[in-house]
């Protein structure tokens, strides 16, 4: 079964062309990592999967939705977006109730509770979030994606903004979620990070996938890491460019 199915997606911004032919298949389980440089139609991607932009061309099915219908796929999946703070108007404790109420979920108060102890903002429960700092309101965006316990988890730079603790916590938690057989679909600079995380792995440069497989597929010699094949497939296709 495919956690996500796309199939030749394209999109452009007036006229410039961000998402060029794209098919990808994510299988349900994985730990999927996507990979480019800035501009590279990561984010754009995403944002398409996870129901909040429309393409120009092609389909993509989400947690068994078709992203036509983005409020199916919003509700069956957890989504950290990139560079997206919580309510402004809103205290940390009632941005996460939010979240609850929104879906329908019961225990509300048990829920925000246990995702306060978890990032340990407890005390900012009453604060609102645009006086919070930057690590605090991405500690509460990471808590609204994941209350509702999703199958699926869609990441745009989910460790940013947090310092080593909370990035090593983080990574233990989505370590745990895949190893529970749940799906977490990862956008990231981090390369260190996802080289521990990510069962497969694909590499998107001038908005096309450019390479995709497990990190031992990808290697062209033994020990090669995460950062040498991300080098070497983007540097493989601007050497074609003329």
């Amino acid at each position: 079964m495919s956690a996500i199915e796309v199939s030749h997606l394209s999109k452009s911004f007036g006229r410039v062309q961000v998402l060029r032919d794209v098919s990808l298949r994510v299988a349900e389980g994985e730990f999927f990592g996507l990979f480019g440089s800035n501009g590279a139609g990561k984010t754009t991607l995403l944002r398409i999967i996870s129901g909040q932009l429309s393409a120009d061309s092609g389909e993509a099915v989400t947690a068994g939705h078709p992203v036509s219908d983005p409020m199916a796929v919003k509700r069956a999946v957890g989504i950290v977006p990139e560079a997206e703070s919580p309510p402004t108007f809103l205290t940390a404790m009632e941005a996460l109730e939010l979240a609850c109420r929104i879906r329908g979920l019961d225990d509300v108060g048990g829920r925000v509770d246990r995702w306060l102890r978890f990032f340990d903002v407890e005390e900012k429960g009453d604060v609102l979030c645009r006086d919070l700092s930057k690590g605090q309101r991405q500690k509460i965006m990471l808590a609204s994606a994941f209350i509702h316990e999703p199958r699926l988890i869609l990441l745009d730079e989910a460790f940013i903004n947090l310092d080593p603790i909370y990035q090593r916590r983080l990574r233990d938690y989505l370590r745990g979620l895949h190893d529970e057989g749940r799906t977490v679909f990862m956008c990231t600079h981090v390369l260190e990070m996802a080289e521990k995380l990510c069962s497969r792995v694909a590499v998107i440069d001038g908005g096309r996938i450019v390479a995709e497989g497990t990190i031992d597929e990808l290697r062209s010699r033994e020990g090669e890491g995460l950062e040498e094949i991300f080098m070497r497939a983007v540097d493989g296709v601007n050497a074609h460019v003329p």
